[in-house]
C-alpha cells in the first residue's frame, strides 16, 4: 500500500490514494485497524490517524477519516487541507475550486497556488459550511431545540462553562483565563466520555486575546491531544461570537500550538478557514506483515 504522512499545523495524517491504487484498497473491516497500525507510534508511521481519498458519487472526490483508535470521524479541517492539496498538486484536481465528501456532509474548498517553479499549493481556503447549535444537533443531552451557551456542567468535582458546536464533528467549548494552565490532559477524556454527550465530544479551551485573536487547544476525541484542529478552531470561533466575545464576519486569527489560522464566519452563516498543509514522507506499507518501507 502507498502512503503520504501530511500535516497541516503538526495536526497530522497518514493518506491512502483509493483513486487509482486498487492495492490501497481493503475489506471495510480491516480500516479501523489499518488506523490503528499506522498511527502507533512505536511500531507503525505515528500519526494522528488515517485517510482515505476515493471517488464520490455527490461530490469531485470523497474523504474519509479514521481516529488514531479506529474509530471514525465525521469531519477535520486540517485533514481536509492536507487533502485538498495532494488532489491539486498531484493533478487530480484540475481547478482550484472542488468539491470534497466528508461523512458530515459536502465541503467547499479552494487551494493558493505558490508562483513558484513547482506550482504547488500551500494554502488552502475551506467552507466548513454552517455551524450546528441546537443539543440535538451536536449531539448532547436535554432539550435538542435549545442551544447549550455558556452552560454550567460539573465533572467530577469541577464545573465547567460549555458552549457546544458542531462543525461536522462535536466540540464543547470552555473560555478560560490562561490555556496553558489548564490540565487538558486530565478534563479532556473525561468530558470526551461524559454521559452528556453520546457520541463523545472534543474538548477545546479558549484564551481571548482582543476583539480578533484568540488561543485554542484541543482534546480531539478518539485522538487525545493534537497540535491542531480545523473543525475545533471554528468551533471556537463561533462560540465565542455568540458569547459576543469577537467581533461578528471579522477574520479571527486562532493560535494553536502548530501554527495559526484564520477563521471567519460569513455574512451567509459559513464559517471558513484558511490555513498551510505541507508533505512530511512517502513510503509503502505491507499489512500482512506490518512493514514500512
Amino acid at each position: 500500500m502507498n502512503f503520504t504522512k501530511m500535516h497541516g499545523l503538526g495536526n497530522n495524517y497518514v493518506i491512502f490514494n483509493q483513486l487509482d491504487d486498487p492495492d490501497n484498497v481493503l475489506d471495510e473491516q480491516k480500516y479501523p485497524d489499518l488506523s490503528r497500525k499506522v498511527s502507533n507510534v512505536n511500531f507503525g508511521i505515528g500519526s494522528d490517524g488515517m485517510i482515505l481519498i476515493s471517488a464520490s458519487q455527490m461530490a469531485d472526490f470523497k474523504m474519509r477519516i479514521f481516529n488514531e483508535d479506529g474509530s471514525e470521524a465525521k469531519n477535520c479541517g486540517n485533514g481536509l487541507r492536507c487533502v485538498a492539496k495532494f488532489l491539486f498538486d498531484h493533478m487530480y484536481a484540475p481547478k482550484p475550486r472542488f468539491t470534497v465528501e466528508t461523512l458530515g456532509g459536502v465541503v467547499n474548498v479552494e487551494v493558493e497556488v505558490e508562483l513558484d517553479k513547482k506550482q504547488s499549493v500551500r494554502y488552502v481556503n475551506v467552507d466548513m459550511g454552517e455551524p450546528k447549535l441546537l443539543k440535538g444537533m451536536i449531539p448532547m443531552e436535554g432539550d435538542p431545540f435549545i442551544a447549550a451557551i455558556n452552560e454550567p456542567h460539573t465533572f467530577g468535582e469541577e464545573e465547567y462553562h460549555l458552549t457546544c458546536v458542531s462543525m461536522g464533528n462535536p466540540h464543547a467549548i470552555i473560555f478560560v483565563d490562561e490555556v496553558d494552565a489548564v490540565p487538558l490532559e486530565k478534563i479532556g477524556p473525561v468530558i470526551e466520555h461524559a454521559s452528556l454527550f453520546p457520541d463523545r465530544v472534543n474538548v477545546g479551551i479558549v484564551q481571548m486575546k482582543g476583539r480578533r485573536e484568540i488561543d485554542y487547544r484541543v482534546w480531539e476525541r478518539g485522538s487525545g491531544i493534537t497540535m491542531a484542529c480545523g473543525t475545533g478552531a471554528c468551533a471556537a470561533v463561533v462560540a465565542a461570537t455568540i458569547n459576543q466575545l469577537l467581533d461578528k464576519y471579522e477574520p479571527i486569527t486562532v493560535h494553536l500550538p502548530g501554527g495559526d489560522l484564520t477563521v471567519r464566519w460569513d455574512e451567509q452563516g459559513h464559517v471558513w478557514k484558511r490555513g498551510e498543509a505541507a508533505y512530511i514522507c512517502h513510503g509503502e506499507f505491507d499489512y500482512q506483515h506490518a512493514i514500512f518501507t
